[in-house]
């Protein structure tokens, strides 16, 4: 097992709310930290610069590396309707905007391969390069304000049964603004209800394209976003792989119970994996 002082630092997705709860924890080690109130369409029609000042007044002192979950509910980035393309350009324009009030530099994005596409969007010759082509109508606008502001695209997955669909599309942008995103709960739901292949596998699949893990539980049988420890991941083969990367990436632990996160925490290094 490697000595403490050489296994990565957890970070955490966290609200407002709980940010408060969590900031001297957070600030200690500078943990990378996600901010998950601007996904939220009321929050980005709202008031959302207010929300956006009490964040950065309780980051006073953080020096880590901040990101955000972008919007993603109600659409997907690969819609064939024009209108909504437009619609959901819009959207993510807005999260990047709040990205760029807060300093942060990184966005997630959702994936946008099912798992029906898994078994049928090869059936129509052309529909693989279609969907990426619609993918990248939506995000060009997007791509390019990321790239102006110095934030990466991070494209997480979420039905994703092929590990490396959605690497190949990231890397499709030919952008520094566009890279890997990993939901250890995800994955594992895939492998176990799906077929898919373990988590590890996923991060194999991504290498040093892989900016970006939400770390989660569960019990694969549905999207838990448990504490690590209540469900049957297998972390130490996680970690393995995230350790024969160079790119670092942020490790955030996203669940439900962000007030227990600690817990969560806490278990992972109990099995000398991180801190």
């Amino acid at each position: 097992m490697a000595a403490s002082t050489d296994v990565p630092i957890l970070g955490a997705a966290l609200t407002k709310e709980t940010l408060a709860i969590h900031r001297g924890w957070i600030l200690e080690k500078q943990r990378d930290l996600e901010i998950q109130d601007f996904f939220s369409s009321a929050t980005l029609d709202g008031d959302w610069r207010s929300v956006g000042a009490e964040i950065r007044r309780l980051l006073d002192g953080y020096t880590g590396r901040l990101g955000i979950h972008g919007p993603f509910w109600g659409f997907k980035i690969d819609s064939q309707d024009p209108l909504i393309r437009a619609v959901v350009t819009r959207r993510l324009l807005q999260g990047l905007e709040a990205c760029e009030m807060l300093g942060a530099t990184q966005m997630v994005i959702h994936s946008p391969f099912t798992t029906w596409d898994y078994n049928n969007l090869d059936i129509n010759p052309g529909s693989r390069h279609a969907l990426s082509e619609r993918v990248h109508l939506t995000l060009k606008d997007v791509v390019q304000r990321a790239e102006n502001i110095g934030c990466e695209l991070v494209i997480e997955n979420i039905e994703d049964k092929d590990p490396a669909a959605r690497v190949l599309l990231a890397r499709s942008f030919n952008s520094t603004a566009v890279r890997v995103s990993i939901d250890t709960g995800h994955a594992h739901y895939a492998h176990v209800s799906t077929g898919a292949p373990p988590v590890d596998y996923y991060v194999d699949a991504a290498g040093d394209d892989l900016a970006h893990v939400h770390i989660q539980d569960t019990d694969g049988y549905s999207d838990r976003h448990w504490l690590p420890g209540d469900g049957s991941v297998r972390w130490a083969a996680v970690f393995r792989a995230l350790g024969r990367l160079s790119s670092k990436p942020r490790l955030l632990i996203e669940v439900k119970d962000q007030i227990n996160i600690r817990r969560g925490a806490a278990h992972i290094e109990a099995l000398g994996l991180a801190v």
